[in-house]
């Protein structure tokens, strides 16, 4: 079981319900979350997909490594997330 962080930066617009569905899509995978912090709306320092505004998440979780890449997998196909990092403390 390794301990994880993963920040991301969603498109702004994004209503409140539509928002809570992708955070607890992701959230399922994970063994055991540890914080989740919503930082809210920020300025981006450049345009991402046309967008100067991102609503940004943060979690700490722990998983499985095999879970990791479908994790990965999934944010690169989901349209409302502008950009993530995800990364292994």
């Amino acid at each position: 079981m390794n301990k994880y962080i993963l920040t991301l930066i969603l498109k702004p617009d994004l209503e409140e319900k539509a928002r809570k569905e992708l955070v607890e899509k992701v959230t399922k995978q994970f063994k055991s979350l540890e914080k989740t912090d919503e930082w809210g709306n920020k300025d981006l320092n450049y345009p991402i997909k046309k967008q100067t505004k991102g609503f940004y998440i943060h979690f700490e979780f722990e998983a499985e490594p095999g879970v990791i890449s479908g994790i990965d997998r999934n944010l690169k196909l989901e349209e409302d997330v502008l950009r993530y990092l995800l990364i292994r403390r």
